[in-house]
C-alpha cells in the first residue's frame, strides 16, 4: 500500500525534478566551505570527520579534528597505534565505542584492504563502526558514488520536504524513506549534493524554529505548506531515561592517582577511571577511615543520568595497592591515559595552579 501524500504536497515528480538543482545550487552560495575535513577528499579523513561528527556538533568536532590526525596522519598510523594512545586521544568526545570501533576499522582497512579503504558504500558499511548512512557519504565525497545518506538532520529535511508523516520507530517507514532518499539523487555532483542535505539539515531546516525562509527548497516543501514543520519528523518510540548514582573513590599519593580499567562492555569501556562503588557504606567497609568529600559530578549520557560522588584519601608514606587491577599515574602524565570527560575535568582541578 502507497503511502498517502498530505494535500498540500506537491507531485513526487516534481519534486525529484527540482529539489537536488536546488539543494546544489544552495550549496555552492550559502553552504559550509571551511571546515577542515573538506580541504580533501582523502577517504582517510573524511571516515575519521564523519564518525567524530556522529551525535557531536562541529564546534566540539573541530578541537579534536585536527589534533587527532596530527597523532595519527593516516590509517597505518591509527592502526598501529595502542588502545590506550587512540582512547587518550579521544578522551573527552563522548561515544568511546565509536573509538574502539575507529581503532578497530583502521586495524581490519590495512590487514584486509592493505591500507585502502574499499570505494562503494556496500564494501564500507561491512566496516567497523561504518553504518550506512557514513559508508553512503564516504562513497559519495570520495569517489563520487551515487548512494543516499539519512543521518538525523537529513531525516528531518527530507520528512519535512516530502511530508512523511509514518513513524520511524518503524523499520519498514524508515527503509520507505531510504527509498525516498535514494529516488532523489542527482546524477552528478554527489559530493556537494550530499554536504548541501547535510548543511542544510544543521543550519536552516532546524529541529526547532527552522528557518524556512532562508530555505533554498521551501516552495517543494509539504511541512512548510502545511505550516507545522516541527511535527516531522514522526517518531513515537521515546528514549526512556533512567537514573544512577555511584561513588568514585580517589586515593592520591605523591603526585599519583590510583586508576583502574573500566569494564571491557558497558559505559566508558576501553577507558581508565577511579575504584567505584555502589554506595558510601561499601566504600567505607573497604576503605575505613576519613575520606575528604569533593563537590558531587552529574553527568549525563545518552540513556541515563548519572550522579558521582567522589571521596578522596591522600596517603604519605608507603603506597598502599588496592585489590584488582589497576596502577599509579603521575598527574603529569594524565593526557597520556584515556579518561572519561567528568573525571578528567575533576583530576586537573586538583592540579591546577
Amino acid at each position: 500500500m502507497s503511502r498517502p501524500r498530505p494535500s498540500t504536497a506537491l507531485s513526487p515528480a516534481c519534486v525529484q525534478a527540482h529539489f537536488a538543482p536546488a539543494v546544489i545550487a544552495w550549496q555552492c552560495s550559502h553552504g559550509r566551505h571551511g571546515l577542515p575535513w573538506q580541504r580533501s577528499r582523502e577517504p582517510y579523513r573524511v571516515w575519521l570527520s564523519e564518525i567524530m561528527l556522529q551525535q557531536t556538533q562541529v564546534s566540539t568536532v573541530l578541537a579534536y579534528y585536527e589534533r587527532f590526525l596530527q597523532r595519527f596522519p593516516d590509517v597505518h598510523a591509527l592502526a598501529a597505534a595502542g588502545s590506550d594512545e587512540v582512547m587518550a586521544a579521544w578522551s573527552g568526545l563522548g561515544y568511546y565505542s565509536r573509538a574502539r570501533n575507529l581503532h578497530r576499522c583502521a586495524q581490519v582497512v590495512v590487514a584486509e584492504h592493505g591500507g585502502q579503504f574499499p570505494r562503494t558504500a556496500q564494501a564500507l558499511a561491512e566496516l567497523p563502526g561504518i553504518g550506512r548512512s557514513t559508508a553512503a557519504a564516504i562513497a559519495a565525497f570520495c569517489f563520487g558514488e551515487r548512494a543516499a545518506i539519512l543521518d538525523g538532520n537529513v531525516k528531518r529535511v527530507l520528512t519535512r520536504v516530502l511530508g512523511f508523516g509514518e513513524d520511524l520507530a518503524q523499520a519498514r517507514h524508515e527503509r520507505a524513506l531510504w527509498d525516498e532518499a535514494t529516488a532523489l539523487l542527482p546524477h552528478e555532483d554527489m559530493g556537494t549534493y550530499t554536504q548541501g542535505l547535510m548543511d542544510l539539515g544543521a543550519t536552516v531546516c532546524l529541529a526547532r524554529s527552522p528557518q524556512c525562509l532562508l530555505c533554498p527548497v521551501q516552495a517543494l516543501c509539504a511541512a512548510r505548506a502545511e505550516g507545522r514543520p516541527e511535527a516531522y519528523p514522526v517518531k513515537t518510540r521515546k528514549l526512556q531515561r533512567s537514573r544512577r548514582e555511584h561513588w568514585w573513590l580517589w586515593l592520591e599519593h605523591e603526585g599519583r592517582v590510583w586508576l583502574q580499567p573500566r569494564p571491557a562492555r558497558g559505559v566508558w569501556a576501553g577507558l581508565h577511571s577511579l575504584p567505584e562503588y555502589d554506595s558510601e557504606a561499601a566504600l567505607s567497609a573497604e576503605w575505613p577511615g576519613p575520606l575528604v568529600p569533593w563537590p558531587s559530578i552529574s553527568h549525563a549520557l545518552t540513556h541515563f543520568d548519572w550522579l558521582l560522588h567522589p571521596r578522596q584519601r591522600v596517603f604519605t608514606g608507603p603506597a598502599p595497592q588496592p585489590a584488582g587491577p589497576g596502577q599509579w599515574v603521575a598527574y603529569d602524565d594524565l593526557a597520556d591515559w584515556g579518561l572519561p570527560a567528568p573525571l578528567r575535568k575533576l583530576l586537573l582541578s586538583r592540579v591546577a595552579p
